[in-house]
């Protein structure tokens, strides 16, 4: 279940990627401010990221070398990203199907 709090820090990801803090002109690559690729590969390495770390935090823990709220917070992170890709993925899907139903 996506919450508002995981909305907003994927919301602030995409800022942090697409550079919105330093203005867009809206030339895209010309302004050297990265495409729609970009932010979804982002997303997809944040994604993965959080997934390694949660299955270090898991093994940590079974050596006894970790707390179990550190492999909590770490499996919630990754459940949070995926979340936030399988939602990016169902609305690209949902887009194309769009596109694919306008008469040309």
């Amino acid at each position: 279940m996506i919450t508002a709090l995981s909305a907003a820090k994927a919301y602030a990801d995409v800022q942090k990627v697409a550079n919105v803090a330093g203005g867009m002109s809206g030339a895209g690559e010309a302004s050297g401010v990265g495409g729609f690729a970009d932010v979804l590969k982002s997303a997809m390495t944040d994604a993965v990221q959080a997934s390694r770390k949660a299955e270090s935090q898991m093994a940590a823990q079974v050596q006894g070398k970790a707390e179990l709220v550190d492999v909590v917070t770490a499996i919630s992170a990754a459940e949070t990203s995926l979340e936030t890709v399988m939602a990016v993925r169902d609305q690209v899907i949902s887009a194309y199907q769009e596109i694919m139903r306008m008469p040309i």
